[in-house]
This record gives C-alpha cells, sequence and structure tokens, in this order.
C-alpha cells in the first residue's frame, strides 16, 4: 500500500511548500526514466486576436523565478507572447504516469542568460540560429541549406559565432502549478499551488 503524505496524497507529493522544490524532485525522477527529452514541454500561447497555438520546445534552466527555454524572437510564438505574455507549459511524463501544467507571465532573459546559453550550444546550432528565419516561408529545402552555408562562410571559426539580435530566451515565472499523478479507474491525484503575493496555497482537485 502506498504511504500518504499530510493530506491524503501518493507519497509522490512530497510535503513541498514550494511547488519549484516538488517540480526539481520529479524532474530528476523523469531525467532517469524518459528515453528522449525529459525536458520536453508543450507551450500553450495565445495571440492578438485570441488565437490558440501550441508547439514542443525545451526547458533549458529553472530556478524560483521561473522556467526559461530558447527560441526567435521573431517565432510565431516570440510574436504570441509580446501581444500576451501569459502562456501555459505542459511537462507529460508517460513512464512516470505523471504530468505538470503551468500558467505564467513570461518575459525576456537578460542578455547576459542569453550569451551564455547561446555560447554553449554547437556550431551547428549557432550557426543555425542566424541562417533560420523561423516560421518563414521557403520556397524549398535548399533555400535554407544555402543559407546556412553562407553563414559557415561568414562565420568558420567555431569559438566565433556572436549570437545573433533576434535570438533569446523566455522566462515563464509562474502563478499557478499543478502536478497531476495517474491513478486507478482514473481516479488521478491533482495538487495545485497558486501563488499569492510571494507564497504558495496548495489546493486539492479532482480528478
Amino acid at each position: 500500500m502506498n504511504q500518504k503524505n499530510s493530506l491524503g496524497l501518493n507519497k509522490s507529493f512530497k510535503d513541498e511548500d514550494n511547488p519549484i522544490s516538488l517540480f526539481k524532485i520529479w524532474f530528476e525522477e523523469a531525467k532517469k526514466s524518459e528515453l528522449n527529452d525529459p525536458n520536453a514541454l508543450s507551450l500553450a500561447t495565445s495571440d492578438n486576436k485570441g488565437i490558440p497555438s501550441v508547439r514542443m520546445v525545451l526547458l533549458k534552466s529553472f530556478d524560483n523565478s521561473g522556467f526559461v527555454f530558447y527560441t526567435n524572437l521573431n517565432s510565431v510564438k516570440s510574436n504570441a507572447i509580446k501581444d500576451n505574455p501569459i502562456v501555459s507549459m505542459c511537462f507529460h511524463w508517460k513512464s512516470l504516469l505523471r504530468q505538470i501544467r503551468i500558467t505564467g507571465k513570461a518575459s525576456n532573459v537578460s542578455d547576459a542568460e542569453a550569451e551564455e546559453y547561446y555560447n554553449s550550444r554547437s556550431y551547428g546550432s549557432r550557426i543555425g540560429a542566424w541562417a533560420s528565419k523561423q516560421s518563414s516561408i521557403l520556397n524549398n529545402r535548399e533555400e535554407l541549406n544555402n543559407q546556412i552555408e553562407e553563414y559557415k562562410y561568414k562565420f568558420p571559426n567555431n569559438d566565433k559565432v556572436p549570437r545573433p539580435s533576434h535570438w533569446s530566451g523566455w522566462r515563464v515565472d509562474p502563478s499557478e502549478i499543478e502536478f497531476w499523478l495517474d491513478g486507478n479507474n482514473r481516479i488521478h491525484e491533482r495538487l495545485k499551488y497558486i501563488k499569492v503575493n510571494e507564497s504558495w496555497e496548495k489546493i486539492l482537485l479532482s480528478p
């Protein structure tokens, strides 16, 4: 029989007052059990017309200030965030039968943070940040390949590929975080943290 925490939930939920601490515990477990990209998440945005859009992105860092991913600042997702910075994120780890949903406000990371992460990327990825006009229409694949070769010629030195001004990161400062655990007969367990001022309140949700 599974042990329970003080709220009567499975012991996997722990008794953390800060959801970032619980996220870290679950994320570390996911890194051991997920075969591919345990840091993958679906990111939902909506534009100034209220039209939603969702896609997969990769979490690159997180702490008490928020969850960070990087992208082209001229992309569809970035333009939607500029119109409406309130976004939603969802991690689903099938190997653990767990899910985490996060809602919060996105803002740009600092130039220093963007530089540090950009410089940690492979040469090809840094060249790609220059060559790809993300989400723009291509006449054919060769057009993109030619752009890649042009930037390789422009920046032949692996250590001297500057970060494009249009490439940076977004940090999502969470206002709500929900932890979900699969249950028998679809009687799942759900624990939601809601930020009130600078503190977190915990509530249980029905499946």
